[in-house]
């Protein structure tokens, strides 16, 4: 060996990138409670799973979301595909790729479908809190529908989920942005309202005004509170058949007791939404209140080259609702092996492992005590491991007992020790009493 090659460089640790967060143990297994949550309540309301990628032509955002959002203007992680030229976009939300997947594979070619989707976002902001470059959202959409009655439905299954996951204080917020016609009178409104007070108005808001001046309402510049709260009312433009689908929907939430605030600045962050919006927020997380959000998109399926099909839903943040459970309710205990085996000697390995996977057959979690290839370690070093684990139970493989065809079964978790032999010849009648102390 050379002096050079026996003092090779050390290599430079590589980090993640920042606000692209790694989701470890114990914190996985509270993600994994949530999407548990979540599918059993999306299956009792008749909701199917989809899964999209995370990569879609940039076309697809610009023209969904609109040219003129802080996602596309600012925030969206685009790049050209080195092969073949093409522009393409990393997600940085899930309706448009699900309305694209609807509209490329002909889903509502035998009517209207109600869908959900799980997975990472991303959106190239500086992270805080709550608000990060890879987040997570589930959202469930219905496609193919155009009554109030589907609006109420997925807030009442919004309602459900935060009822299912303990969590409270969450009030809804809603409101109407009426259909194209009645937006563009009060647009003509609003920007001459705005135009009266151009003095007030921050850069942000001037570069929107005559682009996209309802996004003005959404401003979290405090110094323009005054003058967007004396700006015209969308609510007092919509004509009959958009006030009809408003109140149909109010009195559906009413008559199921949702308690909800009508806010008349409510106006959502993307450009597709029309008639029904709505949000879910809570005081428990700062500025990054808002843990779910979304309404009515007739318009999307159309641009994005579908047949016209009216749609609605929403979408949370896992992170949010995730920062929100662990605000208010109980922490979840990290999950724990039902048995954790202690083996002795190497020799008991193949019977110990063979125990091992019929208890697993049976139901039973199991974790083996595993060397260090120079033999299996202390009988203390093992009893160590056996309750740092947080099994229930030791499956203690010792000579003796294998001599006789039987293995020690000792409670880690009832403070007395308790133990008992059991046959390792009939593991299956005794493998119910370990599932639980």
């Amino acid at each position: 060996m050379t002096e050079q090659t026996a003092k090779q460089p050390k290599a430079q640790k590589l980090v993640g990138v920042k606000g692209m967060n790694d989701i470890l143990p114990p914190d996985s297994a509270q993600w994994e409670w949530l999407e548990a949550q979540v599918r059993g309540l999306m299956a009792r309301y008749a909701y199917r799973n989809v899964r999209l990628p995370i990569v879609e032509p940039t076309a697809l955002f610009v023209r969904g979301l609109g040219e003129v959002t802080d996602i596309v203007e600012k925030e969206m992680y685009s790049f050209e595909d080195r092969l073949n030229g093409e522009q393409l976009t990393l997600r940085p939300e899930g309706t448009a790729g699900l309305v694209r997947a609807v509209v490329e594979h002909n889903l509502l070619y035998e009517g209207g479908k109600r869908l959900y989707y799980m997975g990472p976002m991303f959106r190239h902001e500086r992270p805080q809190r709550g608000r990060y470059r890879q987040f997570h959202q589930i959202g469930a959409e219905v496609l193919g529908f155009g009554g109030p009655e589907v609006d109420a439905e997925l807030i009442l299954l919004a309602s459900d989920l935060w009822k299912e996951l303990g969590l409270k204080d969450v009030r809804l917020e809603l409101n109407s942005l009426g259909q194209p016609d009645e937006r563009k009178a009060h647009r003509t409104a609003l920007i001459a309202h705005f135009e009266q007070h151009a003095e007030l108005l921050d850069e942000d808001a001037k570069r929107r005004l005559h682009s996209n001046p309802l996004r003005i309402l959404d401003t979290k510049n405090p110094a323009m509170a005054p003058v967007v709260e004396s700006a015209p009312k969308l609510l007092d433009f919509l004509g009959e058949a958009s006030l009809a689908h408003f109140n149909a929907v109010k009195a559906i939430l009413d008559a199921n007791d949702i308690a909800y605030r009508i806010n008349p600045r409510l106006v959502r962050g993307m450009d597709y939404y029309n008639l029904t919006v709505f949000e879910f927020i809570t005081e428990s997380l700062g500025s990054q209140g808002t843990i779910c959000g979304g309404g009515r998109y007739d318009y999307l399926v159309e641009q994005v080259g579908g047949k016209p099909a009216p749609a609605v839903g929403w979408a949370l943040g896992v992170e949010r609702v995730l920062e929100l459970v662990k605000e208010q309710g109980e922490a979840l205990a990290a999950p724990a092996p039902d048995v954790y085996a202690i083996i002795p000697d190497t020799a008991a390995l193949p019977v110990a492992i063979k125990t091992l996977q019929v208890l697993r057959a049976a139901g039973v979690s199991a974790q083996m005590h595993a060397g260090t290839g120079e033999g299996m370690g202390s009988m203390k070093s093992q009893f160590k491991k056996a309750d740092a684990s947080g099994a229930a139970f030791g499956l203690i493989f010792g000579g003796d007992e294998l001599a006789r065809g039987e293995v020690t079964v000792k409670s880690l978790r009832d403070g007395q020790g308790a133990q008992r032999t059991e046959r390792l010849d009939h593991v299956p009648e005794w493998a119910a009493s370990l599932k639980s102390l």
